[in-house]
């Protein structure tokens, strides 16, 4: 066959004229009355059809093929002559994975002379890690999943993508398909321990949520109206992706054309009261391993900090002391010590009206003897107790409110911290706030005790004024009770003053103690900037064992503190969260403002092969959920097997057996063939729900390796190929294009899982910005398959959209596909096809060399279409790459029929 460089939608433009095209208008029935209705098809119990007897027994490989025969024999038709090798490679790896085959994968089937040479291919496939990511997208169309919101406020899901990768991971395992479907309704409360269940909820949430009708708006009516809507949300999706009725139909009246009552769909609602959407830990285990790595990292990080500063004699932090730390970094900043309980506390101050005085009190740190609001007495001559071994000291008289926290930080909001340059509150940096009448007591023993590595030390630091205006405030600095350092009336812009004071061996306590300045202001306060013990300059020189052990220590706290950076934070999903359940009413006409009877928790009464009632007011939000995932997948159910195995046909064959795969109500399609349908809803039963051996059975079957020729008498009796005389040709889905190019270019990432790549620029506003960047430049980071795309809703993705890439705020059970001059341009012109053709052309060249022009061209065509070009198609190759150059024959060969289309 020759291919016509020419786009799709000129081919069919030029088959329309040459042939014309035969479309059949589908008929329905009127909708049955009361009478027939418990009659109807789709909700009799499931039988098994013994398989017809037909004629043409040879080409029988599977009961399927006996059904479809039949139909076609009823008819007077034959079955189409079974596709070349070629098309059969193409077919299943489009069908099943979503990516063209490999030139060698085609040459290796074709040449394969084994009998089972066809069913290892499929069984290949099936294990293949891309059949979980090209089915998920089919999924993920009834699930309508998206990566934002949705509505005027479009917000970002960051953690909404586990909820893919656990659909991308159930179809590659084979999950029981009634696993599934229980895990994605219930399985944080069937299974509440398994975080692939807690995460397949992310169901119910996959749909568009309404942020400011739920969370912004004024008034409760608001609320009430955009809760209705989110409740909708989830009742229309569980029923109508699952067992295929449309139930949104009865919110606002009895459904007009099935007999579901608009009871019915408010004990659905009810179902789901208690059930709201956000963001949530999907494995409470793995928190508990993270928080454990985290504290065994950072232990190891301080237990080297301490050991390299014994070693290399590193000053001891005082603030880090305050804050709960041993002196050496333990203490996260802007921690404090209450000084009425010597806790820890946040940074947080609070007031103290009339606090005691000379009350001391012993903190948990082994470091801090003890804190004290100090009274001297009226002339500032009593001494005051400022150590709880007795030892006092005369301190000046204050009175005034008081504060309750000593940190290492700014006390209150009205501080200072800075002198010159320099703010001692910022990184890099610490301090001590003490508020007028604070005292606080160092223990200099248990210090020196934790140091050896100090022979001698001193107290440095600079105290600067900590309040803010005209105010003054003192403070003392006090060795064992003896005055070692003062300064008087220090204010907001005398600057820092030095403090340096020698601690000997036998010293014990180190006291600091600020007072009010004595101007009757009662917020003065003190701060002591990077306040610190530092070794004396006569501590002994490190020999060369000791810098080498300290070198060692170094290396392992930067892996440590490495490893700390990059931990990867527990899982978090975008999924359901629970509450009590309120009362739910009937809607009048679904008013939320016109609420009539209350209703229980319950399912559709239709489906009379089982109880519709899921529980009492009493029962629990979760029970209601698990009781309709029981229902819905309990073998009595006639719908949930006939809907998805109508969904595979679906997808393997381009209709359903059923053409309308969400209503199988009066209002949709009648099943072309019933019996088989049940016959395959019976056989998934057999198999034990497994989706795989359902694809098997389909795709060995002889009427799925039936060509795609066409056939004049056949058209004339069923244009439509409801009876599956032939395999009809299909475009490639918009992604499925776009991973093909990727493919054959030789650019595809085959990076599976995580969160999303994102192919457009963010900016956080009301209403968040999502500007999609030009694919003209080099993004290797997006061109993983595009599954992984971070899909938002409101701004659609250009080039996908006009390849018919469906409205994630919608439920999609079967794309459209339409034929537009758009989608001519884009293939032709489209930036990331551009960029791709030229990448085309350089690995064709890298593969075959720059000068072997018949190469190249037996490469592009193997690559694009898995066959050698035909000798017309060689020398139009040759004529084109002589005129222009190989990047126009790759950028015509993407845009071929032939690669747009599958046989």
């Amino acid at each position: 066959m020759t291919v016509r460089f020419a786009s799709p939608v000129l081919g069919v433009v030029v088959l329309a004229i040459a042939g014309g095209l035969a479309f059949a208008q589908a008929t329905r029935p009127a909708a049955s009355t009361g009478e027939d209705a418990a009659q109807f098809w789709s909700v009799q119990p499931v039988q098994r059809p013994v398989p017809p007897s037909v004629g043409k027994t040879a080409w029988v490989r599977n009961p399927i093929d006996a059904f479809v025969l039949a139909k076609l024999e009823e008819k007077g038709l034959s079955p189409a002559p079974e596709a070349d090798r070629r098309t059969l490679i193409r077919r299943l790896y489009f069908d099943l994975l979503g990516l063209p085959p490999a030139p060698r994968d085609v040459s290796a089937f074709v040449a394969d002379p084994s009998p089972d040479a066809y069913e290892k291919l499929v069984d290949r496939l099936l294990a293949s890690p891309h059949y979980g990511e090209h089915w998920a997208r089919h999924w993920l169309d009834v699930a309508h999943y998206a990566d934002t919101h949705g509505f005027e406020r479009d917000q970002r899901r960051d953690h909404a993508w586990p909820y893919r990768d656990y659909v991308i991971w159930a179809l590659n395992s084979d999950e029981r398909y009634d696993q599934f479907l229980r895990e994605q309704i219930a399985g944080d409360v069937l299974t509440p321990n398994d975080p692939d269940a807690i995460i397949a909820t992310g169901f119910l949430a996959a749909g568009p949520w309404d942020f400011v009708g739920n969370v912004e708006a004024q008034g409760d009516a608001l609320h009430r109206a955009a809760r209705a809507g989110d409740l909708d949300d989830m009742v229309t999706q569980v029923i109508t992706s699952i067992v295929g009725l449309t139930i949104n139909c009865a919110r606002c009246h009895n459904h007009k054309l099935d007999p579901i009552a608009q009871r019915d769909y408010y004990r659905l609602v009810s179902v789901f009261a208690g059930v709201h959407r956000g963001d949530r830990d999907a494995d409470t285990a793995e928190i508990v391993r993270h928080d454990q790595r985290k504290k065994d990292l950072e232990q190891q990080i301080h237990a080297l900090t301490r050991g390299i500063d014994f070693l290399a004699a590193t000053p001891v932090s005082l603030a880090d002391i305050v804050a709960g730390g041993d002196g050496h970094g333990a203490a996260p900043r802007g921690r404090g010590l209450d000084i009425t309980t010597g806790k820890l506390t946040p940074g947080q101050v609070a007031i103290v009206e009339h606090a005691p005085v000379n009350k001391l009190v012993k903190p948990e740190s082994a470091y801090i003897d003890s804190i004290s609001i100090p009274d001297g007495g009226p002339s500032g001559s009593t001494p005051a107790p400022i150590s709880s071994t007795g030892l006092t000291a005369t301190v000046p008289h204050t009175s005034g409110l008081t504060w309750d926290l000593i940190q290492p930080g700014p006390v209150q909001k009205q501080d200072a911290s800075k002198l010159g340059d320099v703010d001692y509150a910022a990184p890099g940096h610490t301090m001590i706030g003490l508020h007028a009448n604070k005292l606080i007591t160092f223990d200099l023993a248990a210090i020196r005790a934790a140091n050896p590595a100090f022979p001698a030390f001193r107290f440095h630091a600079v105290a600067g004024y900590g309040g803010l205006g005209k105010g003054s405030a003192d403070f003392q600095v006090l060795i064992d009770g003896k005055l070692r350092s003062s300064a008087q009336a220090i204010t907001h812009d005398r600057g820092g003053v030095d403090i340096n004071v020698p601690i000997q061996p036998t010293d014990r306590f180190l006291s600091l103690i600020a007072t009010d300045g004595g101007d009757t202001i009662a917020y003065d306060q003190v701060f002591f900037g990077d306040p610190q013990l530092v070794p004396d300059s006569a501590a002994a020189p490190l020999n060369a064992a000791q810098k080498a052990q300290i070198a060692q220590m170094r290396a392992e706290r930067e892996a440590a503190e490495k490893s700390l950076k990059s931990l990867p934070k527990p899982t978090r999903v975008y999924a359901i969260t629970s509450e009590k359940p309120l009362e739910t009413h009937v809607l009048k006409r679904g008013d939320p403002e016109s609420p009539e009877e209350a209703v229980t928790p319950g399912t559709i009464a239709w489906v009379a092969s089982l109880s519709s009632d899921l529980g009492t007011d009493a029962t629990p939000e979760g029970g209601r959920r698990a009781a309709l995932a029981r229902w819905i997948t309990d073998e009595r159910n006639p719908l949930t097997r006939r809907v998805i195995v109508n969904r595979l046909w679906h997808y393997h064959f381009g209709q359903g057996i059923v053409t309308t795969p969400s209503d199988f109500g009066h209002g949709g399609d009648r099943p072309s063939h019933p019996e088989l349908l049940d016959w395959l809803a019976d056989e998934l039963l057999r198999r034990d729900w497994s989706l795989k051996s359902m694809h098997r059975l389909i795709l060995t079957s002889s009427t799925y390796r039936q060509s795609s020729a066409s056939n004049p008498a056949a058209v004339a009796i069923d244009a439509q190929d409801r009876l599956v005389w032939r395999v009809k040709p299909h475009r490639l889905e918009a992604e499925t294009m776009r991973d093909a190019i990727l493919a054959v270019s030789g650019s595809l990432d085959e990076t599976a899982g995580g969160p999303g790549y994102t192919d457009f620029q963010y900016e956080e506003a009301y209403a968040p910005i999502y500007r999609y960047t030009t694919a003209a430049a080099e993004q290797p980071a997006t061109w993983r398959r595009s599954v992984y795309r971070f899909v938002v809703r409101s701004t659609p993705q250009q080039f996908l959209t006009t390849l018919d890439c469906p409205n994630p705020s919608n439920l999609t059970p079967a794309r459209i596909a339409t034929t537009t001059s758009l989608q001519s341009l884009a293939l032709l012109n489209d930036d990331f096809v551009l960029v791709q053709a030229r990448r085309f052309a350089d690995r064709v060249r890298r593969e075959t060399g720059e000068a072997d022009t018949d190469a190249q061209i037996q490469r592009a065509f193997q690559l694009a279409f898995g066959r050698a070009p035909a000798a017309e198609e060689s020398r139009e190759s040759v004529e084109l790459i002589a005129k222009s150059n190989l990047f126009y024959l790759c950028r015509m060969l993407l845009n071929a029929n032939e690669f747009a289309y599958v046989d």
